[in-house]
């Protein structure tokens, strides 16, 4: 990113937090408390970043006690109590809360069991019509307890597993909480997913039952996906049941069961008490180069983790509503529905991200009285060269945070957020993994905001820069490493028996910590700045950059919607470093654009990386879940297969990939 070098003599922040917001934020009340109960080093609240680091340190020197603290703090309910709070610290293998059962789905609708708060709303619904529908929280309990009896008559038991071809509404939150009650596994896909991308996922975990929406809207159409789940029906013959949800109104399919038939029961919910490491859930990798990882999370695991990335980090509780936009085939849904184990109405938001206009996210944030609104890097970017003014068109005064994932949110990013939604704007960029469903870095209420960083590692993420001799590094580019297990780490992937495609995905490089594939710096000051996927960097003469930071710079350009930049080693020991570039409306690629583009990389970022091409594509060819394909298509460039270079299930538009197929057999090798 092209902020001032992190070693830079103390930049101003773009936001401090006022001292009344310090006082009451979660994180603050946790340390004080850690600090009488636990061993935690007392806080300092006059100097918020070094309390915050010092907290930090301990959370990860002495894991045990945090974790500990964290399960008490929030008053985890274990059925059985556990042994020992960490057997075993080895990676891959760590061994958490040996001896514990509990139930996730328990956690999640704990509220309901408060008087006051049981006709609160657990669940705003919101679709293109912008119309908010709330489900309250003893609404919500009997359904998932109505749905949890029919899954056991329908004979699904603890460690069955159960998928959803669903929208993001919330029959899909329902049936992932009727799952966990149960013992059973959850998976889901999104219905914009064709046939084949979902069968490569749920072809893996074998699914006992599937729900299914009939279409969907999108963009202010309808989509009908009735061919494809018959698809899914036909090729999934470990399926028991079928249940129809008739989004756009269509008859139920023969042999499936209905919705509302399964809801229909006001029943007391029984949750089933499973061990901690108990599998939750499976999310997928992308899958760019394969079949996507199916990768296994725990109940007890994800229940600790979110309790303290949405109560500590995200300064979520009771009162507060959780907008994130996002899909049920997007690690940030399974984060999103978590916010029910806080207390909080979470809103859900099945639409397009731009219908009827770009501002579409900012009216959903202003009509459900969002209080923390998540969305993408690349959401606020498109807002900015729209024009849109959130702060001036919309009654954004209950937000108190707009968090961003899925790429680094580039300073011009930062710099908009602050200025057309509000200057006293708390701006999280957080940045995770699928992997753990959670952040390695993100959001801290207590701590300034600073041009293109993210304010801190999370609590008990040991989280670390390291050079290739595994050394760490401070206000230097390294390796993304955690150096101890966090507890939401898989517990293995599907059909990995011996383990080595989990070792091999993390632990191959530095062998007992977990290397990400992202460079990043860790400053002085304790913040953090993402640079981009390392297995994509761009190295040129020794020198070492994110793609991150050539998007951030060439897509501020007006002409250019999106690009792409992709560095090829060439066998003759040359490095060809061309840039794809999406032009804006009206623009033309000539002369003096490429001289405009390299000129702006030479002045911003580096002479070295100037690109030896500008070459213009029609589109950007992105993941199923909006990430740009870097590594498939730097494969392509060297000559390999399309079949072996990408899963063509994984892409967004697969026709755009024969261009690079192309480009790679027309193109001299060294040219």
């Amino acid at each position: 990113m092209t902020t001032a070098p992190p070693s830079a003599a103390h930049p101003e922040p773009l936001w401090r937090p006022s001292q009344d917001r310090i006082a009451q934020a979660h994180v603050s009340r946790f340390h004080k408390w850690a600090a009488e109960h636990h061993g935690a080093p007392a806080a300092t609240p006059n100097d918020p970043a070094a309390s915050y680091a010092a907290l930090h340190r301990w959370s990860v020197e002495r894991l045990p006690q945090f974790w500990q603290a964290v399960a008490e703090w929030f008053e985890v309910r274990f059925t059985t109590p556990y042994e020992t709070v960490l057997a075993d610290s080895a990676m891959p293998g760590a061994r958490w809360f040996p001896g514990a059962t509990l139930n996730y789905a328990e956690h999640a609708l704990r509220a309901a069991e408060d008087p006051a708060r049981a006709d609160e709303p657990a669940l705003l619904y919101v679709d293109e019509t912008h119309e908010p529908s709330p489900i309250s929280w003893s609404e919500l309990r009997q359904q998932v307890g109505s749905l949890a009896a029919e899954l056991r008559r329908l004979g699904v038991r603890p460690g069955d597993r159960v998928s959803g071809y669903v929208s993001n509404i919330p029959h899909a939150a329902i049936a992932l909480l009727a799952t966990a009650a149960v013992g059973a596994v959850w998976t889901s896909c999104a219905p914009d997913f064709g046939a084949r991308s979902v069968l490569d996922r749920f072809q893996q975990v074998e699914p006992v039952v599937l729900f299914t929406v009939d279409g969907y809207r999108y963009g202010g159409k309808e989509h009908d996906r009735t061919e494809t789940v018959a698809e899914l029906r036909r090729d999934l013959p470990s399926l028991r049941a079928v249940v129809h949800i008739p989004l756009l109104g269509t008859p139920a399919p023969a042999g499936t069961l209905l919705w509302d038939d399964l809801v229909a029961a006001a029943t007391e919910p029984v949750f089933e008490p499973v061990p901690f490491d108990h599998p939750l859930w499976v999310l997928y990798s992308s899958g760019t180069t394969g079949l996507p990882k199916a990768i296994v999370q725990s109940q007890g695991g994800i229940l600790v983790e979110h309790l303290k990335q949405l109560g500590l980090h995200n300064d979520l509780g009771p009162g507060d509503r959780f907008f994130w936009y996002t899909s049920t085939g997007w690690m940030m849904w399974n984060f999103l529905i978590s916010g029910l184990l806080v207390g909080v109405t979470v809103v859900l938001y099945d639409g397009s991200p731009g219908y009827p206009d770009t501002g579409a996210q900012w009216r959903v944030a202003e009509q459900t009285g969002a209080t923390v609104y998540g969305t993408s890097a690349a959401y606020v970017m498109a807002c900015r060269k729209a024009e849109v003014h959130p702060g001036r068109d919309f009654d954004l005064s209950r937000v108190k945070c707009v968090a961003t994932t899925g790429s680094p949110l580039p300073p011009d990013g930062f710099r908009w957020l602050h200025d057309e939604v509000a200057d006293d704007m708390w701006i999280a960029s957080v940045s995770g993994g699928t992997d753990v469903c959670s952040c390695f870095a993100g959001a801290v209420a207590t701590l300034p905001v600073y041009i293109g960083e993210i304010q801190a590692p999370g609590l008990g993420t040991d989280l670390q820069a390291w050079d290739p001799q595994g050394k760490p590094l401070i206000d230097e580019v390294g390796e993304l490493v955690i150096a101890s297990p966090m507890p939401s780490m898989p517990v293995h992937f599907w059909n990995d028996p011996d383990g080595s495609r989990y070792h091999d995905s993390y632990f191959d490089m530095f062998p007992g910590a977990w290397r990400h594939g992202d460079w990043i710096t860790r400053t002085s000051r304790g913040s953090v700045v993402i640079h981009g996927r390392s297995d994509s960097t761009l190295n040129r003469q020794g020198v070492r950059m994110g793609s991150a930071d050539i998007y951030e710079a060439v897509e501020r350009l007006p002409e250019i919607r999106e690009s792409l930049v992709i560095g090829v080693e060439e066998p003759d020991g040359g490095y060809w470093m061309p840039l794809f570039v999406h032009l804006a409306p009206g623009a033309t690629l000539d002369d003096t654009l490429r001289n405009k583009i390299k000129t702006t990389i030479r002045a911003q970022l580096s002479p070295r990386h100037v690109p030896d091409e500008v070459i213009e594509i029609p589109a950007v060819p992105h993941t199923l879940t909006g990430k740009r394909i870097e590594v498939p298509v730097k494969r392509l460039l060297q000559g390999v297969a399309l079949d072996k270079a990408v899963n063509p299930g994984s892409v967004d538009n697969i026709e755009l990939l024969h261009f690079y197929e192309r480009l790679a057999r027309e193109r001299p090798t060294g040219a």
